[in-house]
């Protein structure tokens, strides 16, 4: 195993992974339910986008963002898995200052995009079931880039900024970063100067984007129950694919929050349970959602049930 760099110098430009260090022998066994998640999160959403776009008649707005949704889910994964592995079970844990902001880019990015999709969703809902009547320009693609581009360009720049700032700190004191990935603050922690701009910045980036997509997904389903109830038609179809949604969002939202307080409460949580809590955040939704859009949308489960037995066929 490599030993940290222990001489003074102005600023480390490689770094070491340590998550999960504490647990000493039992740090091996940690990847037996990441390697199961894994598989599992891989072949959901791997099915589910198979399903989506193999099938014609789910080649519909709704269908279409669920298919992108998994896609996200399944990179993350990708990203987060390997590495973790490389590091519990062989003690490859070394990483470049530049391979951990690119590392560090593409967490937060499509960890941005899951929320942004959240938002299409659930103003996809909200045109289909609020303005019916317009629902086909709204959501036909030169329409509904009017929605895209501005939270792309949000969340680019957001993201691109919180790296740019983290890649201008100095590191002169440690270049241990305690985590199995190059998340934001694990990495930051580590500057041996003033970071207040990092948490300041870091901290507007989850107010302006997991906060205020949160405060959209639920002003468009409170708009959404409102028309429901005054109406009275078709009540049920629509309030079961806005409950499936809304626990997706529930799920992700959780994570980050948990994930993001961690941070600010170390004391009460050992190193180990508030990695924990980081990796699960980023990792634990793209396991969960292609099952939940599954088990909960019907079409999607006719069409999911079909293809797993015309394979065994």
């Amino acid at each position: 195993m490599m030993e940290p760099l222990k001489e003074n110098i102005s600023s480390h430009e490689y770094f070491i992974f340590s998550g999960f260090s504490e647990l000493g022998a039992l740090k091996s066994f940690i990847s037996i339910p990441f390697l199961i998640l894994f598989f599992v999160s891989l072949f959901a959403n791997s099915l589910l986008i198979y399903v989506v776009i193999s099938q014609r008649s789910l080649h519909s707005p709704m269908y279409i963002l669920i298919a992108c949704l998994s896609f996200v889910d399944m990179c993350l994964p990708l990203i987060l898995i390997p590495n973790l592995l490389l590091n519990v079970l062989f003690n490859s844990s070394g990483i470049s200052l530049s391979g951990c902001l690119v590392q560090m880019f593409l967490i937060h990015m499509l960890g941005a995009c899951q929320s942004a999709l959240l938002v299409w969703m659930a103003l996809d809902r909200y045109f289909a079931i609020c303005r019916p009547l317009s629902y086909h320009d709204h959501m036909s693609l030169p329409g509904f880039l009017g929605f895209v581009i501005p939270l792309l360009v949000r969340n680019v720049v957001m993201i691109v900024t919180v790296v740019i700032l983290a890649g201008k700190v100095s590191f002169c004191f440690r270049n241990v970063i305690n985590h199995c990935v190059c998340e934001h603050m694990a990495l930051v922690e580590l500057g041996c100067g003033s970071t207040a701009i990092n948490s300041l910045v870091g901290l507007m980036t989850v107010f302006l984007v997991t906060v205020f997509d949160f405060l959209c997904i639920t002003a468009s389903y409170i708009i959404i129950f409102c028309s429901v109830l005054r109406s009275g038609k078709s009540s049920a179809k629509a309030l079961h694919t806005c409950f499936t949604h809304i626990i997706v969002m529930v799920i992700s939202l959780t994570f980050v929050l948990t994930a993001f307080l961690s941070y600010r409460t170390r004391n009460s949580l050992p190193n180990a349970g508030r990695l924990s809590v980081s990796i699960m955040y980023l990792f634990l939704p793209s396991c969960f959602n292609p099952i939940i859009y599954g088990i909960r949308t019907t079409e999607i489960q006719k069409h999911i049930w079909r293809t797993l037995s015309f394979r065994k066929l």
